[in-house]
């Protein structure tokens, strides 16, 4: 199916001197990278993490990605899909960066995917979750350091039903990005044996919950399972707490249910299960060095975006450390980002044949606070990607 085929990391890695001292003089220029992320409105503290976490791990090198220094572009995405190809078109043709990372939203990320394949700018997604973007819609010059909606919900299906939940109704706002979170959790609960007996979709973005919460009462379900984030989500267990509904029917979700809400969510938030690709409470050396560095640095504790933006800084520090900073070569830098392995506070990640990541999906309970990992739910988690052809 697809005919991009990876090089061993071995190879590349023993050709890094040749290429450094073939390319001294081409690479003087800084290496420019193109930040086309949120940087006011709704989705503020997301482009903030993002871009945080990639000028950490720039810095910890020194500032510098294969011995040259570095010039930020940053433009502001405002998540408004309207202005996402001009907003794109203006970072690869007229500031001519070298790499575009962005953005936070899908419906961003299509407008960026149709300019990408267009101009074949490398353009690396530290957030977006539509599966499409590395599925049919993928292409070489393309990669995800992030998740796709699916690859985080699908691994609490079988948690569920593991738990001993036999019927589940789901609950979700009435748009693409949370049908496709519902999709992943329902297709492995059914899979395994569970029923779905009632799907409800909320007008986007609507925070009225109670006669859904009401409703869902009235059907006496094992437990229920959602998808809502930011403020969404902490109105929907506060309110689902509030009607008393948390103690008798179990709340699992999706990760960003309760990402960057922990404070907000108070007491409200003690039990809830989530799947999510991060947790700050990981222990593992990176995380713990990334945390303390973090904090430091911007004096507060990372969240997945903070992790996410660090991972792309890390993956282009790891290749242009590989090509000695040689950008001039487009084939072989895409080949050498495609090998690129990471020992990242999220655990192992590399990159499957459609560039996005093989990572862990950790079952996270809220307790005392802070998002606790019970297990691993599902380890080096790779996504389907039939529908790629590259």
């Amino acid at each position: 199916m697809k005919t991009f085929k990876k090089t061993s990391l071995a190879t590349l890695l023993s050709a890094t001197a040749m290429f450094s001292a073939m390319n001294v003089a081409a690479n003087e220029d800084p290496v420019k990278l193109g930040l086309m992320l949120p940087y006011s409105g709704t989705y503020t503290a997301l482009g903030e993490a993002i871009t945080n976490g990639v000028k950490l791990a720039i810095e910890q090198e020194g500032g510098q990605l294969g011995g040259r220094d570095v010039e930020y572009v940053e433009l502001d995405s405002e998540a408004d899909p309207s202005k996402a190809p001009q907003n794109m078109s203006r970072l690869v043709n007229g500031d001519d960066v070298d790499f575009v990372i962005g953005p936070v939203h899908s419906g961003v990320a299509m407008g960026m995917l149709r300019v990408a394949k267009q101009t074949g700018a490398i353009t690396i997604i530290p957030n977006a979750g539509l599966g499409a973007a590395t599925n049919e819609l993928c292409m070489p010059n393309v990669f995800r350091t992030s998740f796709s909606m699916w690859q985080d919900s699908y691994p609490m299906g079988k948690v569920a039903y593991d738990q001993g939940h036999r019927k589940v109704v789901t609950i979700t706002w009435d748009y693409a990005g949370g049908k496709e979170d519902l999709t992943g959790f329902e297709e492995a609960f059914t899979a395994e044996g569970g029923e779905i007996i009632e799907q409800i979709l909320v007008p986007f973005p609507s925070t009225e919950f109670q006669s859904y919460l009401t409703q869902i009462a009235s059907l006496e379900p094992d437990a229920v399972y959602t998808f809502f984030a930011g403020g969404g989500g902490v109105s929907f267990v506060r309110d689902y707490a509030a009607a008393g509904l948390k103690e008798s029917i179990p709340l699992l979700g999706s990760g960003f249910l309760t990402e960057g809400n922990l404070t907000a969510l108070g007491d409200a938030g003690e039990g809830v299960m989530t799947t999510l690709h991060y947790a700050e409470t990981l222990e593992n050396d990176a995380n713990q060095s990334f945390v303390s560095a973090y904090e430091n640095a911007y004096g507060e504790i990372p969240d997945t975006y903070a992790v996410q933006g660090y991972d792309t800084g890390m993956m282009l520090v790891q290749a242009l450390n590989v090509l000695g900073g040689d950008t001039s070569d487009q084939e072989r830098l895409i080949d050498v980002l495609a090998n690129v392995q990471l020992a990242s506070p999220r655990g192992p990640l590399s990159f499957s044949d459609s560039h996005h990541p093989i990572q862990n999906v950790y079952l996270r309970e809220i307790r005392d606070g802070k998002h606790e990992v019970v297990s691993i739910a599902s380890e080096n988690f790779e996504v389907p990607d039939e529908a790629c052809q590259m």
